[in-house]
């Protein structure tokens, strides 16, 4: 579609009269500009995609107004991710077919909108080695988090230009923030080498097809458009404070366990069910367990509402895991738990499944499904918050009140 639609083009794609379009342009709804070429006016093709939706959106409202932040209609207008379909889109490139070959630095680079030469000359962060192997010796037998949550605000600390504005600042914050979490994660020195490489030399990931598959990992968890860690990190980007602080924030959300913290539940599962020796009948126990009343079931690692019909994301990388590690025990395992679940409730696997799948399988150091998400996650919460430093103002929704109201004269 061109930058400019015609005044019927336009009207099409509202779902309006030409009157009616007039209208919106009189009210100021919408603007047109002069046609260099001629006497008729142009309407700019974003600003009708966005009313569009925003009409689209208007007519679900009604429906919906009680779920608006449970699944409902959209609350922030963004340009980075869609879920549409059954499938996952990175600025208009579908996510799973990047995760075929991209690295999560090339991916970052399409969310961040420079080029891939841009990060790899990021300047290294400004901390001493002696620096970071003294905060590792304080705090290298933490969980991975726990260092996360404590190193970032530290470093944070040590950063000329935290608070600048600027392109190339926030280009270099950008760089710098996500090799110190991939750092403090994997108590390891600060290093500009691809995060899938780092992470398979500390993990102890030795063939090159395994080593692929955390790559496609982190490609795949790279954005999922308005999940609460990512709304958390919008919200405290509005309040002006730096990427550092932001992401500090989405990592606190990321942990719970209904967000990030699913892939220990899902872990917990396999270890259940191994140890139950009868994965029919331990799926049968709790799924009774875990009846609400309703008949109906939480299970972790199984159905997301953006995927009636499957996660692609869990698809791809249990396919893979399939093609270049079926052999191992633990695989066998996974797909016996992943068909019992369907066969019982219809749910297929979901994301979190999938990296709990890999760390069981390729055994990985336990927390690394936590591990990946994170550190796929962390360069879309980047483009969230230099989109909504673009965009500016303060994210403030209103209360309904519907509490006890007071006496009245």
């Amino acid at each position: 579609m061109s930058s400019h639609l015609t005044a019927a083009e336009a009207a099409e794609a509202l779902g309006i009269s030409l009157p009616t379009l007039y209208a919106y342009v009189s009210r100021g709804m919408l603007r047109s500009s002069p046609d260099a070429h001629g006497k008729r006016r142009l309407y700019d093709a974003d600003e009708v995609r966005r009313l569009a939706r925003r009409k689209e959106d208007g007519k679900r409202a009604g429906k919906v107004a009680q779920k608006v932040l449970d699944w409902g209609v959209p609350v922030l207008e963004s340009r980075i991710t869609l879920v549409a379909g059954g499938r996952l889109f990175y600025r208009g490139h579908d996510a799973i077919e990047l995760a075929r070959s991209a690295t999560l630095e090339e991916t970052a680079a399409l969310l961040w909108e420079c080029s891939p030469r841009r990060i790899a000359a990021a300047p290294a962060a400004p901390i001493t080695g002696a620096q970071w192997a003294a905060w590792l010796k304080l705090w290298g037998e933490s969980a991975p988090l726990e260092r996360a949550l404590v190193l970032l605000p530290a470093a944070a600390a040590q950063m000329p230009r935290v608070w600048a504005l600027g392109r190339d600042a926030q280009l270099d914050a950008a760089c710098m923030l996500m090799r110190l979490l991939a750092a403090a994660m994997i108590s390891a020195a600060p290093a500009s080498e691809p995060l899938h490489r780092q992470l398979a030399a500390a993990w102890g990931v030795r063939n090159r097809r395994h080593a692929d598959l955390l790559r496609a990992a982190l490609v795949v968890c790279a954005d999922h458009e308005l999940n609460p860690s990512t709304f958390t990190v919008r919200c405290i980007t509005s309040t002006g404070t730096h990427l550092f602080g932001a992401v500090a924030g989405g990592l606190a959300a990321l942990a719970g366990p209904r967000h990030g913290g699913e892939t220990a539940r899902v872990t917990a599962f396999f270890e259940e069910a191994a140890r139950s020796g009868d994965i029919d009948r331990h799926l049968a126990a709790r799924l009774a367990r875990d009846d609400d009343g309703t008949h109906r079931h939480r299970l972790s690692g199984f159905g997301h509402p953006l995927y009636p019909h499957g996660d692609p994301r869990a698809r791809l990388l249990l396919d893979g895991l399939a093609e270049h590690a079926g052999t191992r025990p633990a695989m066998a395992e996974v797909e016996a738990i992943a068909r019992a679940v369907r066969d019982t409730t219809g749910l297929p696997p979901n994301i979190d499944f999938a990296l709990a799948s890999l760390e069981r399988v390729l055994a990985l150091p336990a927390g690394a499904a936590f591990t990946l998400f994170a550190l796929g996650r962390v360069t879309g919460w980047i483009a969230h918050a230099m989109e909504q430093t673009t965009d500016g103002g303060l994210i403030r929704p209103r209360a309904r009140y519907v509490g006890v109201h007071p006496a009245t004269d």
